[in-house]
Order: structure tokens, then sequence, then C-alpha cells
């Protein structure tokens, strides 16, 4: 499972004493346990997979917004860190889907749907990303479903 995998990595990485992978590794289990006492469950317990990614999936839009406003703000070094953070983040993620396999989609399902217009684009977006079930990013569904339509 995905939690004992950042678990053990923890470990190696203590060991190995690098500290920015370490603490990224903590405060992703720290995030699991957060998420396991909101959903009423006890912090012992391990979070299935699919929860796992999802927590991971925050924490890696975290680190991206903060590091555009830390770019934004002039603060190159810290936006260096949040990068290295992210990095270590999406090594534990599952690949996601290319631009060309979300556009390959996104027609097939305009031509299923009949729409052609530009109003239905809402209703695509939703289809394109239930298709994909988490394998897609948000941001680049939106951006090629509205290339289709102009």
């Amino acid at each position: 499972m995905l939690t004992q995998t950042i678990r053990s990595d923890m470990t190696a990485a203590m060991k190995a004493k690098d500290p920015i992978r370490l603490n990224t590794l903590r405060g992703a289990i720290t995030a699991f346990t957060n998420e396991l006492v909101a959903k009423g469950r006890k912090p012992t317990e391990e979070l299935a997979d699919p929860e796992a990614v999802t927590v991971l999936k925050r924490l890696a839009k975290q680190r991206k917004e903060a590091a555009d406003v830390y770019t934004s703000g002039g603060r190159s070094e810290l936006a260096e860190k949040e990068r290295a953070e992210l990095k270590i983040i999406e090594g534990y993620l599952p690949q996601t889907a290319s631009r060309e396999e979300i556009e390959k989609v996104a027609r097939a399902k305009m031509t299923e749907m009949g729409l052609a217009d530009p109003s239905g684009a809402g209703k695509l977006t939703g289809a394109v990303m239930k298709e994909f079930a988490g394998r897609a990013d948000g941001g680049d569904v939106k951006d090629v479903v509205a290339g289709l339509f102009k």
C-alpha cells in the first residue's frame, strides 16, 4: 500500500539524512492521519490507496500554488524548496494522462454527446474527467475542451 511505501521511504530518508525528503514525507503521513480523523476514523488505521492518492494530489496542488506565490513575491529560494517537495510528492502519484490522450477522449465524448457549441463545455469537461477517474489534471482537461470549441 502507498502509505506503507511512504513510511518506509521516510525511514530511508532519515537514515540518509535527507531533510527535504524527510520533511515532505512526514508532512504526507501527517496529512494521511488528518484525513482519517476528518472522516471519523481512528488515526491508527491506514488510508486505502485511492484516498491516499487524493491526499497526495491535494498536497501537490498546495506546493504548486505556494511555489507560484513565492515566485511572484520574489522569494526564489522558497519557491525552489516548494518545487523540490512537489517533485517528491509527484513521485508517489500515478502517471497522469497526456494532453493527446485527453484530446482523443474529449473528441470521442463530444461526438457521443452531440455537442457542437461552447454551451456544452461544462458537461463535456465533467464527462472527460469521469472517464479518466482522477488520472487527468483538471486544468489540462479544461484547456483541451476549450480548444475544441474554438
